[in-house]
């Protein structure tokens, strides 16, 4: 019964270790892609081009 315990703490461990890389590996490519994309709205918004304002949407 203990090492059923023992064998289960190490395997959340492991599982937490795994997740906690993925995230901070994520965090930066969703943190540049962040400023990608706001720096290309502000683009879009400061170029004042309303070519879209007259076509329809499909």
């Amino acid at each position: 019964m203990f090492w059923k315990i023992v064998g289960i703490v190490a395997l959340i461990w492991i599982a937490f270790a795994l997740i906690g890389a993925v995230v901070k590996g994520l965090f930066w490519i969703l943190a540049v892609s962040a400023i990608v994309f706001g720096i290309y709205m502000l683009f879009k918004a400061m170029s004042g081009s309303s070519d879209t304002a007259d076509k329809p949407r499909l």
